[in-house]
């Protein structure tokens, strides 16, 4: 009935907005309190974002499920948990074992043009996937280069019109995740071209509740936070390219950060300040300028099939795996009949079905209530170290509870944040600092079980887990749980049942641990998953005259799903020069012969062939080896 109230709401709208443009802009490692309008205690962080904001409807209450980026964007764009899409860290699978479709997949086979820019390989499960075009720039991609953010918006919009198509652009801004602005390596000040049009001092900066007010940490907040504004500036450059291109009103826009900042107790946990993102929609003509939700708990897993419903691109819905039960103190309801949205792709390996964990707030987009979306689920497996230190989370308005299987006082937790001044100075300090030293301790370590209260300790410092008041609370938040590792066939669903059994738990670490890769074999692993399949072959004469013609043949064997592709034919020189390109366009399985004038001076050719527009959006490179001209 919800679905059907929706279309009923939505049909006019979507009949004033034909095809709309769909532009989604993310930063990277950015805490939601860092922006204006989500309460950030310095003043003018970000008066673009706050800008996007007054145009939007502003959630409030919206988490990503991980709180590191290639797991947590994954989850965004299949619309699956990621012991369900299989990205549980940084390790990518190959394009055939890849039996979902992703948001690139969708969008293009209801007719978009899609583009991304930055965190290419950290989007998709496998890669390189065959983006429309990659946003990049010819030579080296300077990403934390503001005004560059809106010229490959410019581009991205252009080659959309080219094409005739409506554009889906991934944007990913690169701030404010490490290095910072005039940050080196060992968190000195460096000379850094990419001024961000403010940059604040140590001393006006907030020190969350989480860290410690030092100078030292000052100095590295102070950085952050001016890596933030130049974000902003990024979101500004955009906005301006968009309105240029004279798309803006027929153009929806999605807005969010990753996860939290890269520091201690926010990036890489699943803590309030590592999940919570500041989801910001702009519908045209639907969603109201400058509302908020304060209401509903809004998950990234939802956002794909949001995304569907937003673009009407044809669906059917089904009942999802992950239903946000409500929760209060008292009561989780049950909303297992709940809508949720499939549809099915075309491929060489057949048909991809897209069911998902995740279910539409489309209809939260139009005022209407869902009284369902009281809590959201969050987890973490692998780190981009590599290490397996597994948790499960859930939490309410009011409430957060942790469950951290690795933990038994002695394994010690490695991510990226450990490196940083920040937690070297805590490490200092704790030396004579006792309350210091158990924040380390707990960096470290963890413990098995954590529950806040976060209406009043957002900051996580009071583990309430064992306090007997709290004793009911906690028990209805393992209780859902439980209830979502079921649906969503969770496998630490055995370990969670038996959590207070030590032997269970590190049975689990062992098994984990002798799956683990090191750096050499994840590299490995993400270059047997990112290697081409055979989409061309050249066959190239053994003998070349000077100052003749010469025949490539270019065997090609492109999937149905691909359609027809560009592919350029190179001929180059003895010193890799390029002579001439030619560009050919294919599709299916054949052979195309392409045919080169020889220059009589040159002593030895190879040839070169890819599979796109040019190397940035290559889906496979090919290289002869050199001929000689007699």
């Amino acid at each position: 009935m919800r679905f059907i109230y929706l279309l009923i709401v939505l049909c006019p709208l979507l009949s004033t907005l034909a095809q709309p443009n769909l532009l989604i802009i993310t930063t990277d490692d950015m805490s939601c309190d860092s922006v204006g309008v989500y309460g950030c205690k310095l003043k003018d962080t970000t008066p673009n974002m706050d800008k996007l904001a007054a145009q939007s409807l502003r959630f409030n209450y919206a988490h990503v499920v991980v709180g590191n980026c290639m797991p947590s964007r994954n989850v965004m764009w299949s619309g699956k948990y990621p012991h369900n899409n299989r990205i549980e860290g940084f390790r990518a699978m190959s394009k055939n074992d890849k039996d979902y479709p992703v948001l690139g997949d969708l969008v293009k086979a209801a007719g978009y043009f899609t583009g991304i820019r930055h965190k290419v390989e950290h989007s998709t499960p496998y890669s390189p996937f065959p983006w429309d075009i990659i946003l990049s720039e010819a030579k080296k991609d300077d990403v934390k280069n503001a005004a560059s953010w809106g010229k490959a918006a410019t581009t991205g919009i252009e080659a959309a019109k080219q094409a005739g198509k409506p554009f889906c652009l991934l944007l990913n801004i690169a701030d404010p995740h490490k290095p910072f602005y005039a940050e080196g390596n060992r968190g000195e000040t460096a000379s850094d071209p990419n001024m961000p049009s403010k940059v604040f001092a140590p001393e006006e900066v907030p020190v969350p509740g989480f860290l410690h007010d030092d100078p030292i940490i000052r100095k590295e907040l102070a950085l952050y936070y001016s890596s933030v504004r130049r974000a902003d500036d990024g979101v500004g450059a955009i906005l301006e390219a968009l309105k240029a291109s004279g798309q803006d009103e027929n153009t929806i826009i999605i807005f969010l950060s990753d996860h939290g900042m890269p520091l201690p107790f926010a990036k890489t946990q699943l803590y309030h300040h590592s999940t919570r993102t500041p989801l910001m929609i702009r519908w045209p003509g639907v969603t109201k300028a400058g509302a908020v939700d304060d209401t509903h708990m809004i998950s990234t897993v939802d956002l794909l099939p949001t995304i569907l419903d937003m673009l009407g691109i044809e669906s059917s819905h089904l009942a999802p795996r992950d239903e946000h039960s409500a929760s209060s103190a008292k009561k989780v309801t049950d909303v297992s009949n709940a809508p949720s949205a499939k549809n099915a792709l075309s491929s060489s390996r057949g048909a991809m079905t897209a069911t998902f964990d995740g279910q539409s707030f489309a209809a939260v987009l139009t005022g209407e209530k869902q009284p369902e979306r009281t809590m959201v689920f969050k987890e973490h497996n692998e780190n981009a170290g590599g290490q397996n230190t597994p948790m499960r989370a859930v939490q309410t308005k009011d409430w957060l509870y942790v469950f951290s299987p690795w933990s038994n006082g002695t394994r010690v937790m490695s991510g990226a944040t450990a490196g940083t001044a920040t937690c070297r100075q805590m490490r200092v300090l704790a030396k004579t600092n006792e309350a210091i030293a158990a924040r380390i301790d707990l960096f470290d370590h963890r413990v098995p079980e954590e529950a806040y209260e976060v209406r009043y300790d957002p900051e996580a410092l009071t583990n309430l887990i064992a306090t007997p008041e709290h004793a009911t609370q906690v028990a209805v938040l393992e209780k859902a749980m439980e209830d979502w590792m079921v649906r969503t066939k969770d496998p630490l669903l055995e370990v969670f049942r038996h959590r207070a059994d030590l032997t269970v738990r590190e049975e689990l670490m062992q098994q984990l641990e002798g799956q683990q890769l090191n750096k050499k074999g994840r590299q490995a692993a993400n270059k047997a998953a990112k290697a081409p399949a055979s989409l061309i072959s050249l066959e190239v004469p053994e003998t070349i005259a000077a100052g003749a013609q010469v025949t490539v043949n270019v065997k090609h064997t492109l999937p149905a799903d691909l359609g027809e592709k560009p592919i350029q034919v190179t001929l180059k020189d003895a010193k890799g020069t390029r002579l001439k390109r030619i560009e050919i366009k294919a599709s299916g399985e054949g052979i195309k012969a392409v045919t080169f004038d020889i220059p009589a001076e040159v002593k030895a050719v190879s040839f070169a062939g890819l599979v796109g527009k040019g190397i940035n959006d290559a889906l496979q490179h090919v290289q002869s080896k050199p001929v000689k001209v007699k």
